[in-house]
């Protein structure tokens, strides 16, 4: 079942000032269609009362929503789908858990483990990097740079692949260049001074 997949991926994240709700209100009203809920400091039973808060505005707002990781919520919580990190995870066994109605990503660091991601045919599509060094999400993975993403052309990649880890404004139109299928932003977003207008400038740079 071929899904939609948004070119912009919108990541929450854990911040001393502004909850999770908050986030998403902001982004939904500055026009992102796509949200990935990213909590890591909460146990998965304190996260259905701020995720079921959450569905309910991007419902209103007509976002798709995706829970990163804790797939075993997706039948207590209204969202599309579920985005898993580990790059060891049984994703098969995975989809069998959240079935084919469900939306599944995956991440990748390297060429290797994104056609194997690929090769599967369980996930939708691919979080491929980090492609700059970033604070939001810590890991010892290679930085991917354009270089990285331009290596995927010699390829046959067909998985829609979404550039992740410290993407800045002024690399989107050079990351799309590389011919990769979108972006995702957190820390770029959430710790601009206006974060509703930083995600407006993200949405018209890719679309």
């Amino acid at each position: 079942m071929k899904k939609y997949i948004s070119k912009f991926h919108y990541l929450t994240q854990d911040l001393p000032g502004r909850s999770h709700v908050q986030q998403v209100q902001i982004a939904c009203e500055a026009g992102a269609n796509w949200v990935q809920y990213r909590c890591m400091t909460k146990a998965e039973d304190e996260l259905i009362d701020e995720l079921n808060e959450i569905a309910g505005i991007c419902d209103d707002w007509g976002a798709t929503l995706i829970i990163t990781n804790h797939y075993h919520l997706l039948d207590k919580v209204d969202a599309q789908g579920v985005h898993i990190e580990d790059p060891l995870a049984d994703l098969a066994a995975i989809r069998a858990v959240v079935t084919e109605e469900k939306t599944l990503g995956a991440s990748a660091s390297n060429p290797d483990a994104l056609l194997k991601i690929q090769n599967l045919g369980v996930a939708d599509y691919c979080g491929y990097g980090p492609f700059a060094h970033t604070h939001t999400k810590h890991n010892d993975y290679p930085l991917l740079g354009f270089d990285g993403y331009r290596q995927l052309e010699k390829l046959p990649i067909d998985i829609p692949v979404i550039a992740v880890g410290g993407v800045q404004l002024n690399d989107v139109e050079h990351l799309l260049q590389t011919g990769i299928y979108g972006i995702a932003v957190s820390g770029a977003v959430n710790l601009a001074p206006n974060p509703g207008a930083a995600l407006k400038e993200f949405y018209r740079k890719v679309y």
